[in-house]
């Protein structure tokens, strides 16, 4: 159980570190879009070559954004 505490410790350090690098890089990155975030790019998750379903970008195209209505 005295090993318990310094563990914990650790894990929360380290997941506030994470959770801190995401924030940051939202705010750094332009208008908080991460690029390639269409399921399309992957060829493990669209193995029929099937256009993404959100911004219509096919395989091989770089992710389109989105114009909102």
């Amino acid at each position: 159980m005295e090993n318990f505490l310094p563990l914990f410790l650790i894990t929360i350090g380290f997941m506030v570190f994470v959770f801190a690098g995401i924030g940051i890089k939202i705010l750094l990155k332009k208008n908080g879009e991460f690029s390639g975030t269409c399921a399309s790019q992957s060829p493990y998750l669209n193995k029929e070559g099937e256009s993404c379903s959100f911004c219509g970008a096919l395989p091989e195209e770089k992710c389109k954004k989105k114009e909102e209505e």
